[in-house]
């Protein structure tokens, strides 16, 4: 197998086809031309993931009563 031609990711059809390309190659060695494409559609992926879906700065204490509250846990900060 050859290692497909490069790009940058641009749009959500980009990314899709990124991804099923990351599918096929999960699992090969680190190394060979097919890790090294893993490798690189990785990065592609994260900067474009990076750039189109930001995630923002949460305040630690914040985030831990949101995930208390979102298992139901009946916990909570009032306790």
């Amino acid at each position: 197998m050859t290692m497909h031609r490069l790009e940058p990711i641009r749009t959500e059809a980009d990314h899709a086809q990124a991804m099923a390309r990351i599918d096929e190659l999960w699992g090969s060695p680190a190394g060979t031309p097919q890790g090294d494409e893993l490798k690189a559609l990785f990065l592609l992926v994260e900067a474009y993931e990076c750039e189109c879906y930001p995630v923002p700065d949460v305040d630690p204490f914040t985030a831990i009563e949101f995930a208390m509250d979102q298992e139901g846990s009946g916990m909570s900060h009032e306790d």
